[in-house]
């Protein structure tokens, strides 16, 4: 019920979150709610607005794993005042657990690290076209620490005349985003630095008993006032996760 309730929330501070504009993007972080060692995980989430996740990880220990995350986004066309382009991959090492006697409940701890590259042009229409006003550019890279926690139903959720799986989760986020290169209109200019904080809001629905569809939701604020490296941008998108592995010893 309070993972319910956070998520009623997050549409509220999304409304707020999406005030302003950023040469950073936020990805979907991996949640792959691992159970036991073996367990191998991927997923793929999109929206609208041209922003593509995919996410990837492993428990190779007990209690130990790997994720990996890559992002894109391409947004705006021939008509646009605005456009858009970021590319990003990272990768973490992490500490997972499950909770409670039905083991429903699991608890992941991760860090890592990326790098990435973004793009955004302002333009103007003139005679001629659509004509750039400002170019901007950054090279950045990424540390991060991440908090999941998720909880299954006990009881499945009947759809469509079968039992299918419903999962709650929360993952918070904090990141340190640094540029390594900056420029407008191709001069080297002054670089930020940024701390978000990424709190993340998803649902998750068994279609087979190892794919499943994800809503997620989330935002970012920044601890810091910049001018380019600033939070605004929220997280709104729809995918598959698929996990398989890890049978349990007979």
């Amino acid at each position: 019920m309070q993972l319910r309730a956070i998520q009623l929330l997050s549409f509220v501070l999304l409304l707020v979150a999406t005030g302003c504009s950023s040469l950073y993007m936020p990805n979907v972080p991996a949640t792959p709610m691992f159970k036991r060692q073996g367990e191998a995980y991927l997923a793929a989430h999109a929206n609208l607005k041209g922003n593509i996740s995919a996410n990837a990880g492993v428990a190779f220990g007990k209690h130990m794993a790997l994720i990996a995350n890559g992002a894109y986004i391409n947004r705006g066309n021939s008509r646009s005042n605005e456009l858009f382009k970021q590319h990003l991959v990272e990768g973490g090492l992490g500490y997972f657990s499950t909770i409670g006697q039905q083991k429903l409940q699991v608890l992941e701890v991760y860090g890592g690290y990326g790098i990435g590259r973004s793009k955004a042009v302002d333009r103007r229409a003139q005679v001629t076209g659509m004509e750039p006003v400002e170019t901007r550019e950054m090279e950045f890279d990424k540390i991060f620490v991440q908090v999941n926690y998720s909880s299954t139903r006990q009881k499945k959720l009947i759809l469509l005349g079968k039992k299918r799986e419903l999962s709650y989760g929360t993952a918070i986020r904090a990141s340190r985003v640094a540029m390594r290169d900056f420029t407008i209109n191709d001069l080297p200019s002054q670089k930020e630095e940024a701390f978000f904080i990424e709190p993340l809001f998803y649902t998750r629905l068994g279609l087979t008993n190892y794919l499943h569809l994800q809503y997620t939701n989330g935002f970012n604020f920044n601890v810091v006032d910049n001018q380019y490296l600033k939070a605004g941008n929220a997280v709104f998108t729809l995918g598959l996760t698929y996990k398989f592995g890890g049978k349990v010893k007979k």
